[in-house]
């Protein structure tokens, strides 16, 4: 099975987790930019601004066409206990070209809607969820907790 992993970091945490998913599922990955950056204070409050309005902003142009593979899993950090506003921009572009889809989310809050929301931007039912937090990726017990993860994508298949 060709699998995608898709992701969004603002801090890395995010980042952390696709790569690993990547490594577990033997995928391809590609990371959500936009044409602004998101650094210091001031972007965070922005991004908190965003994810609370259901905002979809402006990103760059991505390389992998998601429709040439079987799944894509995507990943997206919670802001303001929602998605971030850049997975909310690539879901809404992107979702007549989506396969089958996985969802993952890093946080430091719980994930809330995000979910739903993914699966209502997208208008398909995940084959399988996971929450990672923060303290996990820092610890690094996150690797244990995505085999199930993995392994839930690779039985869904």
């Amino acid at each position: 099975m060709k699998i995608l992993v898709v992701y969004y970091s603002r801090n890395g945490s995010t980042r952390k987790v696709a790569e690993e998913l990547k490594a577990q599922l033997g995928a391809d990955i590609e990371e959500i930019t936009e044409p602004k950056g998101r650094g210091g204070p001031l972007g965070w409050i922005r991004s908190g601004k965003e994810a609370s309005s259901g905002a979809v902003v402006p990103i760059n142009p991505w390389k992998a066409d998601p429709s040439t593979y079987d799944l894509v899993a995507i990943g997206t950090p919670i802001w303001a206990w929602n998605i971030s506003s850049p997975v909310r921009s690539y879901l809404t572009t992107i979702k007549s070209k989506l396969p089958r889809v996985a969802f993952f989310c890093a946080m430091d809050a719980k994930p809330g809607d995000t979910f739903k929301v993914m699966e209502g931007l997208t208008g398909k039912p995940p084959v399988a969820t996971a929450g990672i937090t923060g303290p996990d990726v820092k610890s690094g017990n996150y690797k244990e907790k995505l085999k199930t993860f993995a392994e839930a994508i690779k039985s869904a298949t």
